[in-house]
């Protein structure tokens, strides 16, 4: 365990529980605010999920995107008649095996994901721009690096 000088142990302890705490806290209202600006809000969980995994390019058969999420294939099933009707996914017979479907993103799935990342960037950008000083943008950045390296630990 790294001590900045003059730093107590019972300190350290006492830091990097609230540190760990208010990162939870403040991830869980910013990624609440990017699912709001994004539009994500029109979609359940387990549908945001879901596209965000056919996202990435991947085209799945329902028990597979059951499987990979830890949800019931019933309730998958469900998930995806609902992204079907709002136009996000589509279903292909596999070319394989014709008993098969395959999910994938439809041109309206596409069309939803790059909509919203492009509508949370700009709002943050344009947050980041008319509230924040570039010293403060600065340090935002610096304290990302640091994040980024606790998530790879």
């Amino acid at each position: 365990m790294e001590r900045s000088a003059g730093e107590a142990p019972d300190q350290v302890g006492e830091t990097a529980v609230r540190a760990a705490r208010e990162v939870r806290v403040v991830f869980s209202r910013l990624r609440r605010r990017l699912r709001e600006i994004g539009g994500n809000g029109l979609l359940t969980p387990s549908q945001a999920s879901v596209l965000s995994r056919l996202g990435q390019g991947e085209v799945m058969t329902a028990s597979e995107l059951a499987a990979a999420e830890g949800v019931r294939p019933q309730s998958m099933a469900a998930t995806v008649a609902a992204l079907e009707e709002l136009g996000v996914v589509r279903r292909d017979a596999d070319p394989h095996d014709g008993r098969r479907q395959l999910v994938s993103l439809s041109e309206g799935g596409h069309d939803f994901i790059a909509g919203s990342r492009q509508a949370r960037e700009e709002w943050m950008a344009r947050t980041l721009q008319h509230d924040f000083t570039e010293a403060e943008r600065r340090t935002l950045i610096e304290a990302l690096a640091l994040l980024d390296r606790l998530a790879q630990s």
